[in-house]
């Protein structure tokens, strides 16, 4: 990879389905980690069929970015059939690297291609470097850190490994309330099991108590005066701290997010991409960016940030206590997927705009320019003034000039 060559690190970024991949290369991605119909730890992600996985992997490989494929589920018996058929077609479409935890699962991936590379999920509980070793000495070319984990304490695991063995750690993202993900909230409520994909993160939902001879009468859980959520913490963002992760000698900085959409995806990727090169420029430009990053990655979703375990262990202030709601300062409109001979922007609608409105085109080299939408087409090429109806596509008439790959997006109007 060209930015290994260099010497900087990879920032790996998610993708849910193949515009978003798209997305995560054109915005700065070096590696793209996505996941199949099956035998991800996320199952309720739109995820990519074989043949889209086959088409992102040959787009990224043209513009030489990896793409690594999750397998990381904790496997039952009756999952390794299914398993090892699974992994001989990804044998054929060539991923650079599988992403698996579970070590039956390992040996039928080392098994059935071996010519691929296996990373070690943080799901694995990643969190000393006898660990690292274990798995190095199986074959593994690279371990994800465990959430858990000081920056000092991967500094230690870099200090007791050999020097050509990967670290990857996550970077910005959700944090997780029970151990590198280790949870059992969502099978116990809903049978549907968080170690097998089927998440549905019962830690941010609202919680009271019942006295045991009192049914039906409900307590708040107080925490403080502020409210109960009292599972619900804060994202982790790093963009503050590079020179750190970089210090400790982390190989791939990963941004959590399979679940996300395009547009959180080329904030978080273009951000901690200029960051990164800005950083190896100099730290003098990285730290006169900082205003920039800081306004770029606050146009994402989120739910307020922390740094998480890097600093030592996270206290009450990591905690959200009064909503289990994510803050979005910018509205996904869509991305363009080609410009016609008018000089049209045509793309997929997202959400709602209308004719007269200056919305945003964010572009991948980091300029963000703003547009008046001067008219507005549909597939018939009948003019509209507005697109009330998610997944219509359009062709638009913007003031300025847009390109393929471009994001459009709008602000968030403010109440009052």
């Amino acid at each position: 990879m060209n930015n290994k060559r260099q010497g900087k690190p990879e920032l790996l970024v998610p993708a849910s389905s193949l515009e978003v991949l798209k997305t995560a290369v054109v915005f700065g991605a070096d590696a793209v980690y996505i996941g199949g119909e099956a035998f991800g730890l996320r199952a309720k992600a739109k995820n990519f069929s074989m043949e889209e996985m086959a088409e992102g992997i040959a787009f990224a490989h043209a513009q030489q970015v990896k793409v690594y494929v999750t397998a990381n589920i904790l496997a039952h018996n009756g999952d390794l059939e299914g398993a090892r058929r699974y992994f001989a077609q990804l044998r054929e479409i060539k991923p650079d690297a599988l992403i698996i935890s579970d070590p039956g699962m390992f040996m039928l991936a080392k098994e059935v291609c071996p010519e691929i590379d296996i990373h070690i999920s943080t799901q694995a509980n990643n969190t000393n470097y006898q660990t690292y070793l274990f798995w190095w000495q199986q074959g593994a070319k690279r371990v994800v850190s465990a959430r858990e984990l000081s920056l000092a304490e991967i500094r230690q695991i870099r200090d007791n490994i050999p020097q050509e063995m990967e670290i990857e750690s996550f970077i910005h993202g959700a944090m997780c309330i029970s151990y590198s993900g280790r949870c059992l909230l969502s099978s116990y409520f809903t049978g549907r099991d968080a170690n097998r994909g089927a998440c549905t993160h019962p830690c941010r939902w609202k919680y009271a108590v019942v006295e045991e001879q009192r049914p039906g009468e409900y307590f708040p859980v107080y925490e403080n005066e502020r409210g109960t959520y009292i599972f619900n913490s804060k994202d982790l963002c790093m963009i503050e701290h590079v020179p750190e992760l970089v210090a400790a000698g982390i190989d791939s900085f990963k941004i959590e997010g399979r679940m996300k959409t395009a547009l959180y995806v080329a904030c978080v990727a273009r951000t901690y991409r200029k960051a990164i090169d800005d950083f190896f420029a100099s730290e003098e430009t990285y730290r006169a960016n900082m205003e920039w990053y800081r306004a770029e990655i606050g146009k994402c979703t989120y739910r307020q940030f922390s740094t998480g375990f890097y600093f030592g262990k996270p206290d009450e202030n990591t905690q959200i206590y009064d909503n289990s709601t994510y803050v979005s300062e910018a509205v996904y409109l869509g991305m363009v997927d080609l410009v016609d001979e008018r000089g049209f922007a045509r793309f997929e609608q997202k959400n709602k705009f209308c004719v007269g409105d200056v919305i945003e085109i964010m572009k991948p080299d980091g300029r963000n320019v703003s547009a008046k939408v001067l008219a507005m087409y549909n597939e018939d090429g009948e003019a509209v003034e507005s697109c009330p109806h998610s997944k219509q596509v359009l062709y638009v008439e913007l003031s300025e000039k847009a390109q393929r790959y471009d994001i459009l997006r709008a602000g968030v109007k403010k109440a009052g």
